[in-house]
């Protein structure tokens, strides 16, 4: 009975056992579609956690600065014991012509506090530096976007980039496959004496020269799952399952490059050169600020005594009020606000330079996007009808030659055709996804789609 009992618990826990491992293999597994990697990224990438963090810095700075606004309101206190007493001349008869006098008052301990408030009345400079501080925080919030655009477009690029090389490996097991059933095919005819031994050398060649490329296409897939989980915030050693697949639709045309220039003129990064105009122009107005008066209120209340030999008990505790206005008026700074205003012109002036040769520039890229667009469009055509002649080759020629009517040669050679056409044509695919993706990048775009 006590033996029955004992392997019950044991297939119990060998069960548990076996339903447990699945769930921790999972854990560190994830099925990930294109959508999903990129609302994925959107939250968790840590490039964006961090530029998000300079949001929040940006607004704390703008507070900070306001605060100089609100009025300041201290506290001071001070304690003084005097082991001799302070001096005042002209008090003692004694005096001479050709000395003065002097005698000493007040206790040896002096005690006082004082609670002190100062209200800005006018401050031209503290207004601009508001203003300016408000850019930057606009400034940071764009910095985010123009993040957000490129992570977006690095998980699509390595998101296709994973796909193609998936289907590269599968293409090239495919190839030693048939290379292998060829060497099987190629040793029996040489064994009944009806083929050459070179034949089978040169079959065993041929799959011998494809098993390092799979070796190659399955490191760069781990490395490249690699850097798609680090882009989507996940950790390195995670596993993806891509559910998405590659995709090419004939029907699509290419922009017109007149209507992506416009539009990419909207992108972050140009309105960030935009708002350096802003920014440059209240920085100028800063400078001319400091040429102002500053008005403050100043107002204090004072306590304050003198005792001897510490009996506060016994001593008067005074008061001392008052209010006024406190300005100061700049007169000279050795010249520096003259030369910070005319540095903030040139900054200004080069500002302008850096949006038009940004200009210039994006009216290149967006020739070159359509350019390449247009050509891998082009090269997906040509490239789909040579690997659908490649493999109608291939099987002929297959036929063929398990009739006896075509060489061992002429089969090497029309697979090695039909295996390259295949893989020219991923490669096409892969170029016009990437053309696209750029294009997307160009236009500032952050679509969850291909």
């Amino acid at each position: 009975m006590k033996n029955h009992i004992q392997n019950i618990l044991t297939k119990v826990l060998w069960l548990a056992i076996l339903a447990i491992i699945p769930i921790i293999t999972n854990a560190q597994n994830q099925s990930l579609s294109l959508k999903q990697a990129i609302a994925q990224a959107k939250v968790h990438n840590r490039d964006l956690r961090i530029d998000s963090l300079n949001i929040s810095k940006s607004r704390q700075q703008t507070e900070i600065t306001k605060g100089l606004l609100l009025p300041s309101v201290s506290l001071t206190g001070q304690f003084q014991r005097y082991l001799q007493r302070p001096v005042f001349f002209g008090l003692n008869s004694s005096s001479t012509s050709e000395g003065v006098g002097y005698a000493r008052f007040g206790g040896q301990e002096i005690t006082g506090a004082q609670v002190t408030l100062a209200q800005p009345l006018y401050n031209s400079g503290t207004k601009h530096e508001i203003q300016r501080r408000k850019l930057l925080e606009k400034q940071s919030q764009l910095s985010y976007q123009e993040r957000e655009v490129d992570v977006v477009a690095r998980v699509k690029q390595n998101y296709v980039q994973l796909l193609v090389l998936q289907e590269r490996l599968k293409l090239q097991k495919e190839s030693i496959l048939r290379n292998k059933k060829a060497l099987a095919d190629s040793r029996s005819l040489l064994a009944q004496g009806r083929a050459l031994r070179v034949d089978t050398l040169r079959a065993y060649t041929s799959v011998k020269n494809l098993e390092p490329d799979v070796l190659r296409l399955t490191y760069a897939l781990q490395i490249s799952q690699q850097q798609l989980s680090v882009l989507i915030g996940n950790e390195a050693e995670t596993e993806l399952f891509l559910s998405d697949s590659l995709q090419f639709n004939p029907a699509e045309t290419v922009p017109v490059e007149d209507g992506i220039f416009t539009t990419s003129l909207r992108r972050p990064d140009f309105q960030i050169l935009t708002l350096n105009k802003e920014i440059n122009d209240k920085e100028i107005e800063l400078y001319k600020s400091a040429r102002r008066p500053v008005v403050s209120f100043i107002s204090q209340y004072q306590l304050q005594t003198q005792t001897n030999k510490f009996r506060f008990d016994h001593a008067g505790w005074p008061p001392v009020f008052y209010a006024g206005v406190q300005f100061a008026i700049p007169l000279f700074s050795g010249m520096q606000n003259v030369n910070k205003i005319a540095l903030g012109k040139i900054e200004r002036l080069q500002t302008d330079m850096i949006y038009q040769n940004a200009q210039e520039q994006l009216k290149t890229e967006v020739r070159q996007v359509v350019a390449s667009l247009y050509e891998t469009s082009q090269r997906i055509k040509t490239q789909q009808n040579v690997s659908e002649t490649a493999e109608l080759s291939y099987s002929i020629t297959k036929y063929r030659y398990e009739k006896g009517v075509a060489s061992r040669l002429e089969l090497i050679d029309s697979e090695f055709a039909l295996t390259t056409a295949k893989s020219n044509y991923l490669e096409a695919v892969y170029d016009y996804l990437s053309s696209k993706i750029e294009l997307d990048r160009t236009m500032g775009k952050v679509e969850e789609g291909l």
